[in-house]
């Protein structure tokens, strides 16, 4: 990026109501057969229009072609059963009805690279596509078959590579991997997670990033910021094995959160996006507020190195908030640029 504090958001934009039931994961499509494949890019025109009325500098898809960041691109694998689901608890907090691993794991076909294609086609500006992480889709379903999550991860980060291999080829400029389940399982993480993410952006030269954050805003990820403490210190944990890792940008909560900034200093010299709207309420942040969490991030970051961004993805929230928290990032940035006169 050129643009100095260049904006984004970090995943879901919400989904027009014609689309899919508001302020909801897992929402269900409305539509069927060629009437959602239309309305699907229709909601893609919309989520660009609106993130460019913003004033929003790297674009994204706001997800608007997936039911859910993780199982959308499981669903297109081959020997995981979608039908006979299993519950499980999700990153150690929630219940969740989830698929099963009956057999080996295979991308058999490109998921979003046709989405990728249209977005492209529909914008000059730089455009950022997520996928999600190895760690985060053995943590989203039920092995029934490898027995072990890091045999499962590693061939998930094939599958994943081939994906973002052809994502880079559709003109996408930063892929984008969501690690949430690097917050809780931190052994892991510097056993093999972080290794299996290495082999997820193996051989690509555009920008990677890895959002590592505290969850959507909804109850069960709330209901366990509090049992949290006063410091939110999971980023020690692992952000010194990111810091030694390929990745380029590193994705993280800071507005609202009881992260200590300072822990910024251990990803020295990555980009760093810095969450500075908070997805877990429904009140917009004023431009000011913004700038005042990016400010305190400068003292542990280089200017050149910021990127302002969302805590985490808005799928739950109006599209009225959603679009005014978009508008706040961007003037707070601006608020930034200002005052570095840049």
């Amino acid at each position: 990026m050129k643009k100095l504090l260049p904006t984004s958001i970090v995943g879901s934009l919400p989904k027009p109501a014609w689309l899919a039931p508001p302020e909801k994961l897992w929402s269900p499509w409305k539509l069927e057969g060629d009437q959602l494949i239309e309305g699907k890019q229709d909601a893609l025109r919309i989520s660009l229009h609106e993130q460019q009325l913003a004033g929003v500098d790297i674009i994204s898809d706001g997800e608007q072609t997936r039911q859910h960041f993780v199982t959308t691109f499981i669903e297109h694998l081959s020997g995981v059963d979608f039908e006979n689901r299993k519950i499980v608890k999700i990153r150690d907090r929630y219940d969740a009805s989830v698929p099963v691993v009956v057999d080996q794991v295979a991308r058999q076909k490109a998921v979003f690279v046709d989405d990728a294609k249209f977005l492209r086609k529909q914008t000059n500006k730089p455009i950022k596509w997520a996928l999600p992480g190895p760690m985060t889709m053995v943590d989203t379903l039920y092995d029934n078959h490898y027995k072990s999550r890091e045999k499962l991860a590693w061939e998930f980060a094939k599958a994943l590579n081939e994906e973002a291999r052809e994502l880079q080829d559709a003109g996408v400029d930063i892929i984008q991997f969501d690690e949430p389940a690097f917050n809780v399982f931190f052994d892991e993480v510097n056993d093999w997670g972080m290794a299996a993410l290495e082999r997820a952006i193996e051989g690509l030269k555009c920008q990677t990033a890895v959002h590592v954050c505290y969850g959507y805003g909804i109850q069960a990820n709330n209901d366990w910021k509090k049992t949290l403490g006063s410091e939110w210190r999971q980023y020690e944990e692992i952000f010194p094995k990111i810091q030694k890792s390929n990745i380029d940008i590193v994705s993280l909560e800071c507005h609202n959160s009881n992260v200590p900034l300072n822990l910024i200093e251990l990803v020295r010299g990555k980009k760093v996006m810095v969450g500075a709207i908070d997805v877990a309420t429904n009140t917009i942040e004023t431009p000011e507020e913004v700038a005042n969490t990016l400010r305190k991030t400068l003292e542990f970051v280089d200017i050149e190195n910021l990127y302002p961004s969302t805590n985490c993805g808005m799928a739950p929230l109006s599209r009225n908030v959603a679009v005014g928290k978009l508008s706040a990032l961007s003037a707070g940035a601006e608020i930034i640029r200002r005052e570095f006169a840049v």
